[in-house]
């Protein structure tokens, strides 16, 4: 495994935890392990052909050393879109013409039984460092849901639908053969505080800072997921969360 080169990221050291960038072919192969861990796969490592083209942020433990998130990050212009993992899936001619550099976001997961919120604090400060020395102006990826059956997820996509769909002049458009158009619904109260629940938490923390989605999702059979295309246009995050997110780093 080729290591990329050229990361601008120096480690973070914070309690127990350290975010880095991975340096080495061992590295790689780790996260690779806990990604088939964290999506369930049968193989033992999960391994594609972005992963050569990828920076990889891992976050460990650092008195055991055990892997506890990671993911992996890629730098591109508008005209390089056809290169992403998530163009595989949609159709992102509209965003060809975004102005400014883009960032794509995968694979992000963390280690079965992980629940403090520093180790995911942790990833989002290494991110931060990444996006401020590269002039990020779009961060953007696919996010994950469990499963291939959207029916437990219609009111999820109801909200989505209502509050976070994409510009119009951004929206991604149609492209894989298995998808799920959102339904324009209303939901009562405590149908949107249980779909609000429901959120994945990355998808969550995107749209807490002002991500927008597409307006259907994807059903990946290979990874056993429905996925969305999420963005998240650098300058509309809050000043007070990105204050947070720098001091984390």
């Amino acid at each position: 495994m080729t290591v990329p080169q050229g990361a601008v990221i120096k480690p973070l050291l914070r309690g127990p935890y350290r975010a880095y960038c991975a340096t080495t072919a061992e590295d790689i192969e780790a996260a690779q392990a806990l990604r088939a861990r964290a999506f369930k796969l049968v193989q033992p490592r999960d391994i594609d052909g972005f992963d050569a083209q990828k920076h990889h942020i891992l976050v460990r433990h650092q008195g055991s050393g055990d892997l506890l998130c990671c993911y992996r990050i890629g730098l591109m212009e508008g005209a390089s879109l056809d290169q992403s993992y998530a163009a595989q899936f949609y159709d992102l001619t509209k965003l060809t013409c975004f102005p400014g550099a883009m960032m794509e976001l995968g694979r992000f997961c963390l280690a079965p039984g992980v629940t403090d919120p520093d180790v995911v604090r942790m990833a989002w400060a290494a991110l931060a460092q990444f996006v401020d020395a590269h002039t990020v102006a779009l961060l953007f990826g696919c996010t994950s849901f469990k499963g291939t059956n959207p029916a437990p997820y219609s009111d999820v996509m109801a909200l989505l639908h209502s509050r976070h769909l994409a510009p119009l002049q951004w929206q991604p458009q149609v492209k894989a053969p298995d998808t799920v158009g959102f339904v324009e619904r209303t939901l009562d109260k405590p149908a949107e505080k249980a779909a609000l629940q429901m959120l994945p938490p990355l998808l969550r923390s995107y749209l807490m800072m002002g991500g927008w989605v597409s307006d259907h999702a994807v059903i990946d059979h290979q990874m056993n997921t429905l996925h969305v295309f999420t963005g998240l246009e650098i300058a509309a995050i809050p000043e007070g969360r990105k204050r947070l997110l720098r001091g984390a780093a």
